[in-house]
């Protein structure tokens, strides 16, 4: 029995009221230097008849996030506490009742930004009477709270002003369709969901129909799939800008052109798609670029004129080979604009390996095979045995053969300095000279 009472007690502790933790976190005793001296947290006094004394008026932000919170408290103290409260983060708490949720919002009379996110409201509905609290909301987070989509639907009836709703990792499968829209809406994000067929996401159309950014990330959706493309789109999304179908299951090249009835769509992310994983990094943003003329920020990054040329010119190369009947619509249009272009050509820049030339000193001559990536310091100490001389006791010359009557030589001064970086050819001569003679070689030594 004691054990039981513990646990009890143990559990009651760990599930608090929002005034507790408020009283708590913001009780005057742990702001001693608080008092007039401009740190943003205001002293006030409360109500007659409180049992605290002194309040402090919260910042206009106030973070809660994983206090146990499960009940709201005296609605008096929390609008004592709150008259200046703008955003409130309670994610991470024990609430499952609407009841004490709007208890709390309808105290704060400025409430723009609501965080409820991994809040057990599974299976719990919102009667319509309550969620009338939330009409000044302009942002509002469910994320990881399962809620229904009716009680969404009650939500967004109720914010007339809603411009921003998060409900990601809520395992939606499928879109209840609402029948009153919620024109306000500018951003859904609605990540890690089960959401695959385009049928659903369609739906979001004439639930939210000034949205401008849907961002649908990891989704197993696996087309975007319309009889009429160009006319649903254009009626379902005429507002949509930006769209976000990272790790979906996009895999033919038609959903991407499809993007292109969007009519106002300027911003697409559309990072690892199952279609894209057979080609290099630049052969994807090059092939996905060409295909959405209008795009002008792709995975983040903003599309410049030169660069969408280059990928347009690219696309046509890429399918240059395949069957007339095989080729896409862009590829047609793109002719058009740039003609049959031929294929490029293979040039390989890399440095040379090696090279032969001549090696001169005093009347001797020497044919070397000289590998061209090591250094005029390694050459030195290549040379010590064949010229006789200390690497610290030469000086090194180059010739180039074609060059060396009109430039004269060009002595090889540093060390660090690879031999390529000097364009070396075939024939070509390195000249070695003591360093106990003159420094000045002149163009007569050629001759010699």
């Amino acid at each position: 029995m004691e054990q039981t009472a513990g646990a009890m007690e143990s559990s009651e502790e760990a599930l608090r009221t929002f005034v507790q933790v408020v009283s708590e976190k913001y009780n005057p005793e742990n702001f001693p230097y608080c008092r007039g001296n401009g740190m943003g947290v205001v002293v006030l006094s409360s109500p007659q008849g409180s049992p605290i004394k002194d309040r402090l008026n919260l910042p206009s932000v106030l973070v809660l996030d994983g206090c146990g919170i499960s009940k709201a408290g005296d609605e008096a103290e929390v609008a004592t506490f709150c008259a200046h409260v703008v955003e409130l983060d309670l994610s991470h708490n024990q609430l499952q009742d609407w009841g004490e949720i709007c208890t709390i919002v309808s105290n704060i009379p400025n409430l723009d930004f609501l965080n409820l996110s991994m809040n057990p409201l599974s299976g719990i509905e919102l009667e319509p009477g309550l969620a009338e609290v939330f009409f000044r909301v302009r942002r509002l987070v469910l994320i990881n709270t399962r809620v229904t989509w009716d009680t969404v639907h009650t939500l967004t009836r109720q914010t007339p002003e809603l411009e921003e709703l998060f409900l990601c990792l809520n395992e939606y499968d499928q879109v209840a369709e609402s029948p009153v829209p919620c024109p306000s809406l500018r951003l859904l994000q609605i990540t890690d969901n089960q959401l695959q067929e385009w049928d659903e996401v369609r739906k979001f159309g004439p639930m939210y129909p000034g949205l401008q950014n849907l961002v649908l990330s990891n989704n197993k959706l696996g087309s975007v799939e319309e009889d009429t493309p160009q006319d649903t789109l254009q009626r379902l999304f005429p507002n949509l800008r930006s769209i976000n179908l990272n790790n979906s299951g996009l895999n033919r090249w038609e959903d991407i052109e499809r993007l292109n009835f969007f009519p106002k769509l300027e911003e697409v992310r559309l990072m690892g798609l199952p279609l894209l994983q057979p080609y290099t990094n630049k052969e994807r943003r090059s092939l996905t670029v060409a295909q959405l003329p209008s795009v002008s920020v792709l995975n983040g990054s903003v599309v410049t004129e030169g660069e969408r040329e280059d990928a347009e010119r690219f696309f046509i190369r890429h399918y240059l080979d395949l069957p007339e009947e095989t080729l896409p619509h862009r590829y047609h249009v793109l002719v058009s604009k740039y003609g049959r272009l031929a294929p490029l050509a293979e040039v390989d820049l890399r440095p040379r390996c090696m090279a032969t030339l001549e090696v001169r000193w005093g009347e001797r001559t020497e044919t070397l095979s000289l590998r061209l990536e090591q250094t005029v310091g390694e050459l030195k100490k290549e040379l010590r045995a064949l010229v006789d001389l200390p690497a610290n006791g030469m000086r090194l010359y180059y010739i180039a053969r074609e060059l060396g009557s009109a430039l004269g030589p060009e002595e090889m001064k540093y060390g660090s300095r690879a031999l390529h970086s000097y364009m070396i050819q075939d024939g070509d001569e390195i000249l070695v000279v003591p360093k106990t003679k003159s420094r000045t070689i002149s163009s007569t030594s050629l001759d010699s």
